[in-house]
């Protein structure tokens, strides 16, 4: 459970292209900026006994997790309509607090993640794409690695499909991925694709990136 600074902070800096700052000379307000632009997207302070967290959001997005959650209020010191405060008090789940923070991140950054989701949202229906070709499509080969990560915090799974994404061989992924073991497969057989002994066919189901065959 999420309920310390040092935790939220390791955190925020899990993220590409992101570092520390202690921007008021007091070491009760830590940050966790994107480089890109030096903008914050995670600060860090204790109040009334409990570490907060203030994380940017989208207008639509801020009162649905304060409708959720009791401890997620408005946010403090800042922009009440595009900032929310999240108490560490224990009562919100590690993965939405987790969830909380990552779209703030997005939200501050042109970061990789959010390129990569798009390039997901390509793949086309009945179709499957390599990790390095969701790099491509999203502007770098040289960042499967970072397709992986981006893919296991996917935001939103109803419209990001990355059951999709299959590695260099055509295998799926593994156990803990997409819902437990067997989804990804089961998902991908829903749109006709044929999965035999864990692995599809990419000779016959692969995304054509020059040629986007879209259902």
């Amino acid at each position: 459970m999420m309920r310390t600074r040092e935790q939220a902070l390791n955190y925020g800096m899990s993220f590409p292209d992101t570092y520390q700052d202690v921007p008021f000379h007091d070491d009760n307000w830590q940050l966790v900026r994107y480089k890109g632009n030096k903008k914050a997207f995670l600060w860090t302070y204790k109040k009334d006994g409990y570490v907060n967290l203030n994380v940017k959001v989208n207008p639509e997005k801020a009162l649905f997790w304060r409708n959720v959650y009791a401890s997620v209020i408005p946010g403090y010191h800042q922009n009440k309509e595009h900032w929310n405060t999240i108490i560490l008090d224990g009562s919100i789940p590690d993965k939405d607090v987790k969830l909380m923070i990552a779209e703030s991140y997005d939200l501050i950054s042109d970061s990789p993640s959010k390129r990569i989701y798009e390039a997901v949202k390509r793949i086309p229906y009945g179709h499957v794409a390599t990790y390095a070709q969701v790099a491509e499509a999203a502007g770098n080969r040289k960042m499967a690695r970072a397709v992986g990560n981006a893919l296991h915090k996917n935001p939103d799974p109803d419209s990001i499909p990355c059951y999709r994404v299959v590695n260099a061989k055509g295998e799926l992924a593994g156990e803990f991925a997409f819902g437990g073991a067997g989804e990804q497969a089961r998902l991908l057989e829903a749109e006709g694709v044929e999965v035999v002994d864990g692995r599809v066919e990419l000779d016959k189901y692969q995304w054509k990136l020059n040629v986007e065959a879209h259902n």
